[in-house]
């Protein structure tokens, strides 16, 4: 599996670290005001994404859902609100993130039902076919290598299980795309700065989304992976979307 373009963009430039370990440095950072600055820049928004990707799974009653690049746990827990499967395992390889998660569930009392963990998700120590949906929302950009990590996503599903991705987008109508880079190349990174948060990450959130392989590309590397029945649906005039696909109940995939 070749590294994509897109695998290569990193969060500080003249680190000797590796992507996954700039990645885990960076949220361990922002972490205490990850969900604020998550909120306050996305004026809510992306509760209502996260809502409408998880809806793609009510018809399949998952009782078993691996929520990869976790984080805060913010997935998990609307996942399961929505859904209400009998087990969520969050992956994440921040640990000050998944601290900030674990309280969250305390909180709500699912401990018992939402378990989260540090994990690498391009070596997922979980066993195959073993999940009746994996999700994903804002963590595949991050990836080191973006198709190690979905054929592993892939390798956990149960055959004729169903993946679920939220992931930005680049808008497609050029006055929307130029507001778009607009706001995540400066707007984002000053208002960071004003609320003491680290500049470089915000930066690398507008580089990470733009170099990403989106829409028909990032569907042409779900197929490569082995997913079947893909696609994906714009959201908010594409500033984001939704990719699905599905693990096909005779196949092993490519990769495994």
């Amino acid at each position: 599996m070749e590294p994509l373009p897109h695998d290569h963009i990193v969060p500080f430039k003249n680190s000797g670290q590796n992507k996954k370990e700039q990645v885990a440095k960076m949220f361990d950072r922002i972490a205490p005001r990850y969900d604020f600055m998550n909120r306050f820049l996305s004026a809510g928004i992306d509760v209502i994404w996260r809502k409408k990707a998880i809806k793609k799974l009510k018809k399949e009653n998952p009782k078993t859902i691996l929520d990869v690049a976790t984080g805060t746990a913010d997935m998990a827990l609307l996942a399961f609100r929505i859904l209400k499967p009998e087990k969520i395992v969050g992956i994440d390889l921040s640990a000050q993130m998944l601290e900030i998660g674990k309280k969250k569930i305390e909180k709500e009392g699912l401990g018992d039902v939402i378990e989260l963990q540090i994990s690498d998700s391009e070596a997922i120590n979980l066993s195959q076919n073993s999940f009746d949906a994996v999700i994903a929302a804002f963590g595949v950009r991050n990836f080191e290598n973006l198709e190690k990590g979905l054929s592993e996503m892939f390798r956990v599903l149960k055959p004729g299980s169903r993946l679920v991705i939220l992931e930005f987008s680049k808008p497609k109508h050029k006055a929307v795309r130029s507001l778009y880079h607009w706001y995540m190349s400066i707007v984002a990174p000053k208002m960071a700065q004003w609320f003491r948060q680290n500049k470089e990450a915000y930066q690398y959130l507008c580089e990470s989304a733009n170099s990403f392989p989106d829409r028909r590309h990032f569907v042409d590397i779900l197929n490569k992976v082995g997913f079947t029945d893909t696609g994906f649906k714009p959201l908010s005039l594409g500033i984001c979307c939704i990719y699905t696909g599905r693990k096909p109940v005779s196949s092993t995939g490519r990769h495994l």
